[in-house]
């Protein structure tokens, strides 16, 4: 069963813990098979609004829906989540605790056991499945959690922070997973704290900063409306010399001998390459769309700044 509405959607949303207001009156829709990003620094309230859809805390005013409705036992079964903080049946079997959230989700064994397989192979786990959890690394523990989310083949999977903590490798393999069910029709929200995450995969995105939403929509639409014009440069500096001061620069982001420079709106780059010519070696200097990261800072410092 499918909705034609939004997968999820958030309506003037507010949470308050004590004195502390985490979500400040968030609006936005997610489509179905969207690759959605919740995106924010830490802190910024994208787990309370996880939570929230998921109806594990209530709103204290504002409306959220899933999938059409508030999140009741009877949707569950359509929705795969991943919480932040992730537990397992550590004295259960690989296969067979599978198994087991397989049945609460309402699938039975025949269609269960060639998918649990499949999944387990295709996360480097496979050789484990008659194993005990509790001894697994940490790191295929988090990869057999995402396959206890994604093995009843969810419509809409939730994955709050899916990919912290995880290696390079593993990093890739649970995004290729995401993908690949993404392609394959799944609605995937996640919510993530690391910018470049979400160029890699979001087609739409929500930006939140202290409880309130602070950019929406393509990562085109943020760009063309929020972002500046940049320079990536490759460099070595010579002897005594800094980045400082650059003509037409605005603020830079170091990485190593790599920067990214944002430049005032009516900055011309002859004269910022000369004066980087004068203070480096420069292996590389090219224009740029501004980075996610760049716009996030640029906003969450304005909004600091009010």
């Amino acid at each position: 069963m499918s909705t034609a509405g939004p997968a999820a959607r958030f309506e003037d949303v507010r949470k308050r813990f004590g004195d502390f207001e985490a979500v400040k009156g968030i609006s936005f829709e997610v489509a179905p098979g969207s690759l959605f990003g919740l995106l924010g620094s830490n802190g910024a309230g994208k787990t309370t609004s996880i939570r929230m859809l998921m109806n594990i805390f209530k709103p204290d005013s504002g409306r959220v829906e899933v999938l059409g409705q508030t999140m009741d036992e009877d949707l569950k079964p359509r929705v795969g989540y991943l919480p932040e903080e992730r537990g397992l049946y550590k004295k259960m079997r690989v296969r067979e605790m599978l198994a087991f959230f397989g049945r609460i989700k309402g699938r039975d064994d025949a269609w269960l056991a060639p998918r649990i397989d499949s999944w387990l192979e295709r996360m480097g786990i496979g050789g484990w499945r008659d194993r005990r959890v509790e001894e697994l690394s940490k790191g295929m523990s988090q990869k057999l959690q995402f396959v206890v989310t994604v093995l009843h083949g969810p419509e809409l999977l939730v994955l709050d922070e899916p990919f912290a903590g995880l290696d390079p490798v593993n990093r890739d393999v649970l995004r290729d997973a995401v993908l690949d069910l993404h392609r394959e029709g799944t609605t995937v929200l996640f919510s993530t704290h690391v910018m470049e995450q979400a160029e890699q995969l979001c087609d739409r995105l929500v930006m939140i900063h202290r409880g309130r939403v602070r950019l929406s929509g393509s990562l085109d639409e943020v760009r063309r409306q929020q972002g500046r014009e940049a320079v990536h440069v490759a460099y070595r500096l010579r002897p005594g010399a800094t980045l400082d001061d650059l003509p037409g620069v605005v603020s830079m982001t170091a990485m190593g001998q790599e920067a990214e420079l944002q430049l005032a709106p009516d900055a011309e780059t002859e004269p910022l390459l000369r004066a980087l010519l004068e203070r480096a070696e420069v292996r590389r200097f090219e224009r740029k769309e501004p980075s996610l990261h760049e716009i996030f800072k640029r906003i969450a410092a304005e909004a600091d700044a009010v």
